[in-house]
């Protein structure tokens, strides 16, 4: 394919387009939004959506809810929500709001059960599975890493 000439600075910029995407590779962002003038071009990566704003607030570790023991959960229907970022985890909107899940609650793909704070951008992470949670196993205000579980979900639940 042809590279197409464009100005400098131009938002669809091949060259800068690869630079972007290297930045946010390196940085491990999921999303960048650019506009200049009446161009825009948004960039995403993984399936993480992020949050248009969220309360920042600092919080020591504490459990985010009373965990079942992990031991005692598994099987063939136990699936474990894992971490899709680096970053800090936030179990609720704000300090004084509930956790969006606990143990016993039941989710569905779509449903919000955590925060996770990367670089000041706040993602909205979705269960992406439905059923029964019954394990917790990360706490309010806990960095966790790519992979790192989250929950534990019971699909026939």
């Amino acid at each position: 394919m042809a590279k197409s000439a464009s100005k400098e600075g131009d938002v669809f910029d091949e060259d800068r387009l690869c630079r972007l995407i290297e930045m946010m590779k390196e940085h491990d962002l999921s999303e960048v939004d650019l506009q200049e003038d009446t161009q825009r071009i948004r960039l995403r990566r993984g399936t993480a959506p992020v949050a248009a704003a969220a309360p920042v607030y600092a919080a020591p570790p504490t459990p985010i809810a009373a965990a079942a023991p992990v031991a005692s959960v598994d099987g063939d229907n136990i699936v474990v929500i894992k971490s899709p970022m680096v970053g800090t985890l936030y179990s609720k909107p704000n300090p004084k709001s509930p956790p969006f899940v606990k143990v016993g609650d039941r989710v569905d793909p779509e449903k919000t059960i955590c925060i996770i704070e990367a670089m000041k951008v706040f993602n909205e992470i979705p269960a992406e599975t439905s059923g029964l949670v019954v394990a917790v196993l990360a706490q309010e205000g806990e960095a966790v890493e790519f992979g790192k579980p989250l929950f534990k979900v019971d699909t026939k639940g």
